[in-house]
């Protein structure tokens, strides 16, 4: 009898191996290059907690070119219905070797679910993010463009604003 329970938890050793061993290889298997497109936040959550951010009155999404370009928004429902963009970043992203980094922040490993999931952790939260594929081109482009008219003004402006509007 003790064969047997040894002989069972060797085989299911072996097996919860065979699956780990599986998904570690489906995850090498899927291109930095499937990034590219929309992402919308399907879940939220802080570490150690059940309650879920996202909601039917919030939700992020993230933008992903193939040139680099990347944005990244809140979608938030006001109180009278309608739903506003508010810019969270604009600028540049990569992802290579599977090692990915937003507005030259220090690399972190990506994590893949699958080509359509993505499961990150920023400080003590834990995002997951899905890829959409029917997201219309002009809302798309809107959400960008938000973002990008929320840049930083350049230098000589910045100077400009601080002797005429600040006086300093």
């Amino acid at each position: 009898m003790k064969n047997v329970k040894r002989i069972a938890a060797f085989v299911a050793m072996m097996l919860l191996t065979m699956v780990n061993a599986t998904n570690t290889f489906a995850q090498a298997k899927i291109a930095d290059k499937e990034i590219i497109g929309v992402w919308i936040m399907s879940s939220m959550k802080y570490e150690g907690e059940s309650k879920e951010f996202i909601t039917d009155s919030y939700n992020q999404v993230k933008v992903y070119r193939a040139n680099g370009e990347y944005a990244c928004a809140q979608i938030v429902k006001q109180k009278d219905g309608t739903y506003r963009v508010l810019p969270h970043e604009y600028g540049t992203y990569y992802l290579k070797n599977g090692q990915y980094s937003e507005m030259g922040r220090k690399p972190i490993t990506y994590q893949w679910v699958d080509k359509t999931t993505s499961k990150g952790r920023w400080m003590n939260r834990i995002d997951i993010w899905k890829k959409v594929t029917d997201m219309p081109e002009a809302l798309t482009q809107h959400i960008v463009d938000k973002c990008k008219a929320n840049q930083s003004s350049p230098e000589n402006i910045q100077a400009l604003m601080k002797k005429h509007i600040f006086k300093k």
